[in-house]
């Protein structure tokens, strides 16, 4: 017996895609008033849980390879929001720190998780429930 014949709206990796665009685009219209970018939200998010991270640690935190990270940190350090330098044991290693300015928007970003959670129309055991299934399929297709 084959496969069925799928429709691409039938296809679970196309509803993620889809998924992940649409949370995305409400995510750029939040941001858009703080000059942020999406990923450039997420830095700022994981230092705001732990300032002084290196590059290794925040690329394994937001899962991205460091040729990724180091180009949105040299931009972030551009517009003020962050500062490198050289871990003085081991210059092979870089730091990152939050300044004051990526500090403060800290206060002001506040509202974006109300806002996000407003715009997907569910109850909080609904949504995280639905981020647990996700998730856990993220864990188990890396194991393949």
């Amino acid at each position: 017996m084959g496969q069925p014949d799928l429709k691409l709206p039938d296809m679970i990796c196309f509803a993620l895609y889809s998924a992940n665009h649409a949370m995305q685009r409400v995510y750029q219209s939040l941001l858009a008033r703080l000059g942020l970018t999406y990923p450039q939200f997420l830095v700022l998010m994981q230092l705001w849980t732990e300032d002084g991270q290196t590059v290794g640690e925040l690329g394994r935190a937001l899962q991205l390879e460091s040729n990724t990270v180091t180009p949105l940190l040299k931009r972030m350090e551009g517009l003020g929001l962050v500062n490198r330098a050289r871990v003085a044991k081991d210059e092979r290693q870089v730091r990152v720190a939050l300044t004051d300015k990526g500090r403060g928007l800290q206060a002001e970003s506040d509202a974006i998780a109300g806002c996000i959670f407003d715009a997907c129309g569910m109850a909080a055991d609904e949504l995280l429930a639905l981020r647990d299934q996700i998730t856990g399929l993220r864990d188990r297709l890396r194991a393949v």
